[in-house]
C-alpha cells in the first residue's frame, strides 16, 4: 500500500474548517529547504472558513465542499484528491467526520491533530472537559485517523500543564502553540516511514 517515493516531495491535502492556524504553520514548514511535502490541495466544508485565505495567498489549489450530501461531498473530495495525485491527508481542525468508506478508498495516511492527550477527551470541547475534571495536563495529539473517532494509532503527543489561572481561552492558545511545534513533527515522522 505504502511505496516510497524517493526524493520527489510528497503531495500532502490540509482539510480545515475554520481560522486555519495548522493550516499557515504547515505551510511554512512545507516551504523549508529540507522539507518532504508540498501542500498541494486544501478541502473546507466551510465556504467563509478564514484559513482559505492562507491557501489563496500562497495560491494553492483549494475546495469548498458542501457537506449537506455526506456521500456526495466524500466522493467529490475522492476524485480531487485522485486528480492531484494526494498521498496523505493532514486533518487540521475539519469538523466532519470520514467515513470507513471513504478511509478504505483513499487508500493512504490520513492523521489528524487533536488538542487533548488521547485516548483521554475524543471530540469537542477538550479542554474544558480537562479543567473541570480537575486534571493537572491538558496537551494535544497527532495521530493515525481511523473509522473511530480519535482512536487511530499515536503518532507524537504533548503534554501541557493546566495552570491555577487557566481560563479556557489562556489554555486554549498555550495548547495551540504547542499544535503548531507538534504538528510538522510528527508529519515528518510520518513521511519518514513511507
Amino acid at each position: 500500500m505504502q511505496r516510497s517515493i524517493g526524493f520527489k516531495k510528497i503531495n500532502v491535502a490540509i482539510f480545515i474548517s475554520g481560522d486555519g492556524s495548522n493550516l499557515k504553520n504547515l505551510i511554512y514548514h512545507s516551504h523549508k529547504k529540507n522539507s518532504k511535502f508540498k501542500i498541494a490541495l486544501v478541502i473546507s466544508n466551510v465556504q467563509k472558513a478564514k484559513g482559505l485565505n492562507y491557501a489563496i495567498k500562497f495560491k494553492i489549489k483549494n475546495k469548498i465542499v458542501n457537506y449537506s450530501n455526506f456521500k456526495d461531498a466524500e466522493k467529490k473530495i475522492l476524485i480531487e484528491l485522485k486528480k492531484n495525485k494526494i498521498n496523505l491527508i493532514c486533518l487540521a481542525g475539519f469538523m466532519k467526520i470520514l467515513s470507513k468508506k471513504f478511509i478504505k478508498n483513499f487508500n493512504h495516511n490520513i492523521i489528524n491533530i487533536h488538542p487533548s492527550l488521547l485516548p483521554k477527551y475524543k471530540g469537542l470541547n477538550t479542554h474544558q472537559r480537562a479543567m473541570d475534571d480537575k486534571e493537572k495536563y491538558s496537551g494535544c495529539t497527532v495521530h493515525y485517523v481511523s473509522s473511530k473517532l480519535d482512536s487511530g494509532k499515536i503518532i507524537l503527543q504533548k503534554k501541557v500543564k493546566i495552570l491555577k489561572n487557566d481560563t479556557l481561552k489562556i489554555l486554549s492558545n498555550r495548547v495551540l502553540k504547542h499544535e503548531h511545534l507538534l504538528y510538522p513533527k510528527a508529519l515528518n515522522k510520518v513521511l519518514s516511514n513511507l
